[in-house]
């Protein structure tokens, strides 16, 4: 029987971080494929002519494609 351990999360609900030159807060999270996805709801635009068709501001995105907004000022510091 072979066991496997999932890592800890680097992100919690609630917290603000970035990624691809956007920024969002984390809504939710769960185990996919050894690591972690993430629920990351992104702040509105203004309103196309169109009209909202959905949840265009949430997506999920893998562990490895965000960053915390802590490590910015971290490197930023550092450098």
């Amino acid at each position: 029987m072979d066991a496997s351990v999932l890592p800890v999360p680097k992100f919690r609900s609630g917290q603000k971080v970035a990624f691809l030159g956007k920024e969002g807060v984390i809504k939710n999270y769960r185990p996919q494929s050894g690591s972690w996805v993430y629920l990351l709801e992104m702040p509105m635009d203004l309103e196309p002519e169109m009209g909202r068709v959905g949840y265009e501001t949430m997506i999920w995105l893998s562990e490895v494609d965000i960053y915390s907004h802590l490590n910015i000022f971290s490197d930023t510091m550092l450098n």
